[in-house]
């Protein structure tokens, strides 16, 4: 199956294997025996393409499974689909455990101290701490006063984390205001089937191909035509959006029976050439 396949969609692929190695039969004997082509049958079996619910629904009568378990498997899996590509979480890396420091050295008392001896004008320069000088004191007040000012810088970082992170609303609007543009999001293209008939072909307005190679998963207006096509020649889509999935293919294989064609589910100038006539 394909890297990063949706949970959902490995479950579906996972039964339908079992079911089919189960029955003993192969691709080429499937696809016999439930009117589907080979080649969809990989697609299927892989992950690479949804099967429709009526391939889902032969396979079971064909092999003796559950089809409503079945079913279940693929609605869960289109859904999934529909909600956008799985991506995989990855683990965090472990957090290095930090080395312990060293104890410092112990101070050696090999040494005796030494009794401070008469005041100097460079030790008096330099800071005197005997009480009565009137440095001592001044460190005192520098040192309260530094405290303060650490203090008061916390408090502010402190607001202003807390007003990030409880109003991140008000933050937003205001870079909005300040006129940051905002990012639009393109709605969905609407198609419609505007059906007209020229040289004996029928066309609905949103593509004059009649070549062009559609498959599963492809989009577009080419899509969107083969969708108005099939519903005017009795075969419902889905809906017409554009997007060739499981129902536009399940649509496809009925309308290539209906036409006596190659059954295999993609369209080529052949089903072209039918849906238009």
């Amino acid at each position: 199956m394909p890297a990063g396949i949706d949970p959902a969609v490995a479950a579906l692929v996972a039964h339908l294997r079992k079911a089919k190695d189960f029955s003993g039969l192969s691709i080429k004997q499937l696809a016999l025996a439930t009117g589907y082509s080979t080649s969809s049958w990989e697609r299927y079996l892989s992950g690479r393409a949804l099967p429709p619910p009526a391939a889902v629904r032969s396979l079971a009568e064909v092999v003796g499974a559950d089809p409503v378990r079945l079913l279940a498997l693929l609605d869960a899996a289109v859904n999934a689909r529909r909600s956008g590509p799985f991506e995989p979480t990855s683990p965090s890396k472990p957090t290095p455990r930090s080395e312990p420091t060293p104890p410092s050295e112990p101070v050696s008392p090999s040494k005796p101290v030494l009794p401070p001896g008469p005041a100097t004008p460079e030790a008096t320069a330099a800071g005197d701490d005997r009480p009565g000088t009137g440095v001592h004191t001044d460190r005192h007040h520098l040192t309260a006063w530094r405290q303060l000012g650490l203090l008061g810088c916390g408090m502010a970082v402190g607001a202003v984390l807390v007003l990030l992170l409880v109003q991140p609303t008000r933050v937003a609007a205001a870079r909005d205001v300040s006129g940051t543009t905002a990012v639009a999001v393109p709605a969905p293209t609407a198609f419609t089937c505007a059906y007209t008939r020229r040289e004996g072909r029928w066309y609905a307005g949103n593509s004059t191909t009649r070549t062009q190679q559609l498959v599963v998963d492809m989009s577009g207006p080419a899509v969107a035509e083969l969708q108005c096509l099939l519903q005017r020649a009795g075969v419902t889509p889905g809906g017409i959006d554009g997007n060739f999935g499981p129902l536009t293919e399940s649509a496809v294989i009925q309308a290539q029976k209906k036409f006596h064609l190659g059954v295999d589910g993609q369209v080529g100038p052949a089903t072209w050439a039918a849906l238009r006539g």
